[in-house]
């Protein structure tokens, strides 16, 4: 790197930095070429070192090097964007190594420089990435304050029944407590979790959510708690789980209930210790995470038929919040309706932004078995079909019968609804195979946008292991 001075009209923005290289002549020279431009510096020798001096002491940005022997630069950003994710990541990487600069833009750094630095370039890569930090913090702020004048983001709702469900969030969200949601499914029980992660303290790290049920039971550990190389068959490579990528945030563990008994011991002993093994691995990790569950299920019923570790539930029903269906909290049809047909209309280009009368007094009549999830569905279908301002007519889902266990009426096999979520799920997953997992090529291969490919793919419950790519 360069001692020579570069002019520049524009005086460069400064902040504090650190730098991460095992090169101790590397690491020498950009500390003395930095501090000349104005930049506080420390520097670090490998990642360990680094995440220790993030742990004592905020930074603007840290610029670390891809290779570094014990923990590489791709594994120190992991570790950052889950703890530290308002940090700016630079890596630098050698004129052989682009495909590492590319593989880390792509999982989450700022921006990358090819060694030897030049000092000219780096300042200013340095400068947008600290303007960048400024930017974001003061979205950050901006939605804060929305946050505090507006109260619960993305809830909707004035019924008793879930202004109650409100006043408990607000009463645990602060606190580290361990928080238990169950209700029906369809109920809201993820946006409540979110909610819960929004108004604490952590709220500025990361949110995880892990759809338990979706997963067998060898691979739930995995994801869960990590594993090291060579741990089973096609570990080709050290995994960390969700709770390290939850770290200073908050995990979700949605549909808690479905957790077989082998994995139930081993949770509890990460609830209880605060530290997690990966598979294959022989040491524990501490991590700071704050936990949420959610279940459908009775889980007092499921512990007296042997399904559910006694022990495990009572760690779990710490601060129990019972979230009501949506025939328990009717007078909200009305709110929740015509957020939706806004929320869709907007979302589809439509012209309908109303609903008629006599269609909302049939939305409050109906039972909704499937609850608000059921309801969202019905009224997207609703201003899909609608050709004006207003909407006077929403297909009903139909109430389903009571019947014998495996009995199924003549001539009925899936109905639409379901077959045609079927099929739009398929779609996705092969559109997502295809284009190896990448979002922004799998939209257009659909022929819808990016952020409406991600709407869907939430809607549908697409997880990782459905999306098998090399």
């Amino acid at each position: 790197m360069s001692d020579a001075p570069v002019p520049s009209p524009v005086p460069l923005e400064t902040g504090r930095i650190l730098v991460v290289d095992d090169d101790r002549a590397v690491r020498h020279s950009l500390q003395i070429n930095l501090r000349k431009a104005g930049w506080e510096v420390a520097v670090a020798t490998d990642g360990e070192q680094a995440l220790q001096a993030l742990r004592e002491e905020p930074y603007d940005i840290v610029l670390t090097d891809v290779m570094m022997p014990n923990m590489t630069g791709m594994e120190l950003l992991g570790r950052m964007r889950a703890r530290w994710p308002e940090t700016r990541v630079v890596v630098m990487t050698g004129h052989g190594s682009v495909p590492d600069a590319v593989a880390a833009l792509k999982a989450g750094a700022d921006d990358y420089i090819i060694k030897p630095v030049s000092k000219d370039e780096l300042l200013v890569i340095l400068t947008k990435a600290l303007r960048e930090k400024a930017l974001r913090a003061e979205v950050v702020m901006l939605r804060a304050e929305l946050d505090q004048r507006y109260g619960f983001e993305h809830l909707v709702g004035v019924s008793p029944a879930i202004r109650e469900v409100y006043e408990q969030i607000a009463a645990v969200a602060e606190s580290d407590a361990l928080v238990l949601l169950t209700g029906p499914t369809g109920t809201g029980k993820e946006l409540l979790a979110h909610a819960i992660h929004r108004r604490s303290h952590r709220r500025q790290a990361a949110y995880v959510r892990v759809n338990c049920g979706a997963l067998p039971e060898g691979l739930l550990e995995s994801e869960l708690f990590g594993h090291e190389k060579g741990a089973f068959t096609g570990a080709v490579r050290q995994h960390p789980g969700r709770f390290e990528q939850a770290e200073g945030g908050t995990i979700l563990l949605d549909e808690i209930g479905e957790i077989p008994l082998s994995t139930q011991v081993k949770l509890l002993r990460v609830l209880e210790s605060g530290e997690i093994q990966r598979l294959g691995g022989t040491s524990t990790r501490r991590v700071d995470v704050r936990v949420v569950a959610a279940t459908n299920r009775d889980l007092r019923a499921e512990v007296k038929a042997g399904r559910f570790r006694q022990d495990l539930f009572y760690r779990l029903n710490v601060f129990h919040i019972a979230v009501p269906s949506l025939a328990e909290r009717r007078d909200d049809i009305p709110l929740l309706a015509q957020h939706f047909v806004r929320q869709f209309a907007e979302r589809y280009g439509r012209p309908a932004r109303r609903l008629s009368s006599e269609t909302l007094r049939q939305l409050v009549a109906h039972p909704w078995p499937g609850n608000v999830r059921e309801l969202e569905h019905a009224l997207e279908r609703a201003v899909l079909l609608s050709r004006g301002e207003e909407i006077d007519r929403v297909q009903l889902p139909p109430v389903e019968r009571d019947e014998a266990p495996g009995e199924v009426a003549p001539g009925e096999g899936m109905p639409l609804p379901e077959a045609l979520l079927e099929a739009e799920r398929a779609m996705i997953v092969e559109a997502l195979r295809a284009e190896q997992g990448v979002q922004a090529r799998a939209a257009r291969r659909l022929g819808i946008s990016r952020s409406n490919l991600n709407y869907r793919i939430g809607r549908l419950g697409i997880a990782v292991k459905d999306v098998v790519y090399e």
